[in-house]
């Protein structure tokens, strides 16, 4: 990461220091929520909603590739991913969680770029009001705890760096 976060708190980040967020389309009304608090959590750190790249894929299974590439441009000093893989009646929703949490992780430790996961798999999701109503309000936790997440950790790795030069 060529650029710098001051490392006495991760609540101010300089101009220069970008982040990417990109988000699933699939049940886009309950993840569009993470992303809302994600934007607003940043913002409340001190993040300018312009220092913040917004990226929409088609599902959980297309954001590893798009992660990897912002990586490695060196644009980004992280990278927060959001969807929802759910069990539609075929049992894949394992095989496609498992694959993206496993791309998401081989991504930050090939490119030492961060990247943070809301992608989230739950055991049993059904389509009605109750667990569309839980995953939305889940959603809007998840958004700011990954926020926080991404600034602490952007923060900590800085004064590694700083460390080693």
């Amino acid at each position: 990461m060529s650029q710098s976060v001051p490392s006495s708190s991760h609540t101010a980040t300089p101009n220069q220091v970008r982040f990417a967020f990109i988000q699933s389309s699939w049940h886009e009304d309950i993840v569009s929520q993470g992303r809302s608090a994600f934007l607003a959590e940043m913002t409340r750190q001190g993040v300018a909603l312009e220092a913040i790249d917004l990226f929409e894929v088609p599902g959980a299974f297309e954001i590893p590739l798009h992660a990897k590439k912002l990586a490695q441009s060196g644009r980004y000093a992280a990278i927060v991913t959001c969807g929802l893989v759910v069990d539609g009646g075929i049992y894949r929703h394992d095989f496609v969680a498992g694959a993206v949490i496993s791309a998401l992780m081989n991504i930050q430790l090939d490119t030492g770029v961060p990247v943070f996961s809301a992608v989230l798999t739950p055991q049993h999701f059904h389509e009605h009001e109750e667990h569309r109503r839980f995953f939305t309000e889940h959603f809007l936790t998840k958004g700011k705890e990954v926020a926080q997440a991404c600034l602490s950790t952007v923060a900590s790795l800085a004064k590694v760096e700083a460390l080693l030069t």
